[in-house]
């Protein structure tokens, strides 16, 4: 099992100063994450969405951490991909540069960015998203392993130009693709990329996923491929806040997930702005379900389809509570067959010491229980 940390930079009331602070707690949670024996930092891609992502520049943040660590990989999660956001020979070149500087430590997930504030924010043509994402993948992987890249696409047509610089692993950085879908996992495995699997579901519908991501595998062709090297790493997300207090824990996660839901909900489906209040006494489990059913009801107003993947952010099942509360879960998500659990614990309501007391509760206790050479060092 690996263990990683996801950063969106979440902001509940957001102002100027609360922004900035809020980018600078993200990297102390990053440094500590390398001292409690975290593999990975994982840092989103998102444009123009107040409340629920701040973190537009991944690659600027990924690289400041990689600065002020030694060990831990850092990682896109994801890059988004359609040309007009990113044009993929310039992220073969800055993410081959972060590798470089970092000493081999970059992973890169590929993802579409799809919410119309974002991709109106660019200029990008939305139905063509998933088609640019492939063609992206092809081009970077292309990119790192010829001494020029030469590409003629259906898309584009590049070449023959060297891309530099080269990448320090060999012969590139693992790639990955956001999936929340089972079109998009079995898109992930006929490529030979990683999943990155980005939804609330709990273990019984991870379980589900990784059959799905499994039958792809065994049925595909390498001619689909995107490099000549596969990757069938499968991370599933993990809502997480763990304290002493576990009913405190609680609380404080399904809150942070309450806000989590109602913001991107804003910016998916043209629900209201999320609620940053905090009531003392409300049953945050009720209030997540009753925050659901409004966005549900919103979504079909607008005869927008609801899919189960949209609504799952309301689902309370996750690693709330006390160390022990943790263990369990990631217990069942290893039986559903995740090899990494990437944690989130930033979210928009949630306070920075209990964002760090989480990382270091589970570098105490969650992540040497899996590791038991880990638990002899520390």
């Amino acid at each position: 099992m690996q263990f990683s940390v996801i950063f969106e930079a979440q902001l509940a009331d957001p102002t100027v100063d609360r922004e900035h602070r809020l980018i600078h707690g993200c990297v102390e949670q990053a440094v500590l994450a390398e001292e409690m024996g975290f593999d990975r930092v994982w840092a989103v891609e998102h444009h123009s969405l107040k409340w629920y992502a701040h973190m537009s520049a991944p690659e600027v943040f990924l690289t400041w951490v990689a600065a002020r660590t030694r060990t831990i990989r850092v990682g896109h999660g994801v890059v988004c991909m359609p040309f007009r956001f990113n044009h993929p020979a310039r992220v073969a070149e800055r993410a081959a540069m972060l590798d470089l500087l970092s000493g081999g430590r970059l992973d890169l997930g590929a993802g579409r960015g799809g919410t119309a504030q974002e991709t109106s924010l660019c200029g990008v043509d939305r139905d063509r998203t998933t088609q640019e994402v492939e063609e992206a993948l092809r081009i970077v992987a292309a990119a790192w392993q010829r001494d020029e890249l030469e590409h003629h696409g259906e898309l584009l047509d590049i070449g023959p130009h060297p891309i530099l610089p080269r990448p320090a692993q060999t012969p590139h950085p693992p790639l990955f693709l956001a999936c929340s879908r089972a079109e998009t996992l079995e898109r992930a495995a006929r490529l030979g990329v990683g999943a990155l699997v980005m939804g609330f579901a709990g273990p019984e519908s991870i379980a589900g996923m990784r059959r799905v991501y499994d039958d792809a595998i065994a049925a595909r062709t390498p001619d689909d491929f995107v490099s000549s090297v596969v990757n069938d790493h499968f991370a599933v997300l993990c809502p997480t806040i763990v304290l002493d207090d576990g009913a405190a824990a609680r609380r404080v996660g399904l809150r942070g997930q309450r806000f989590f839901a109602q913001s991107i909900a804003h910016w998916y489906g043209g629900a209201g702005l999320p609620d940053e209040a905090v009531v003392d006494g409300m049953d945050e489990a009720a209030a997540l379900r009753t925050a659901g059913e409004q966005v549900v009801a919103r979504l079909n107003e607008q005869d927008i389809p609801v899919r189960p993947a949209a609504t799952a952010v309301f689902h309370a099942d996750h690693a709330y509570g006390t160390a022990a509360d943790a263990i369990a879960h990631v217990e069942r998500l290893r039986a559903a067959g995740a090899d990494e659990v990437m944690c989130l614990i930033q979210m928009g309501t949630v306070p920075q010491e209990a964002c760090l007391e989480t990382l270091r509760q589970w570098g105490k206790t969650v992540i040497p229980h899996f590791r038991p050479r880990h638990r002899e060092v520390a």
